[in-house]
């Protein structure tokens, strides 16, 4: 069964982003369909898939990450506006039996993903 996933680490300061703002979004050509929303838990993680089974469609899909509102939470000094707010990461689900996993490295003027496993 296919399932959709990620993992947030805090590469600023060494540690997983606990309390990071994730919305997952469906993308058909230029519409938006919001789909889920979720908070990072302690471990920068969202419990449990964020798409999986039936739900998860081929397609497009873009996860926005409110980079700026917990970078600001985390007491780090931005220029305003920051640099990086809300850091939006469009991706293809070809395979739907497959594990798709996006992670975020994130730092106040950097972010780095990759299909993950």
């Amino acid at each position: 069964m296919g399932r959709l996933t990620t993992h947030v680490l805090d590469s600023a300061q060494g540690k997983p982003a606990a309390g990071l703002r994730v919305v997952l979004m469906h993308v058909d050509g230029d519409r938006f369909t919001k789909l889920s929303e979720f908070i990072t838990n302690a471990d920068g993680r969202v419990d449990g898939p964020l798409l999986e089974g039936d739900r998860m469609i081929a397609g497009s899909y873009e996860l926005q990450f409110h980079a700026g509102d917990y970078l600001r939470g985390e007491g780090l000094s931005l220029p305003e506006p920051a640099f990086l707010d809300v850091v939006p990461i469009r991706f293809g689900v070809a395979d739907t039996s497959s594990h798709y996993h996006v992670p975020l490295l994130l730092s106040p003027f950097g972010y780095t993903t990759y299909r993950g496993s």
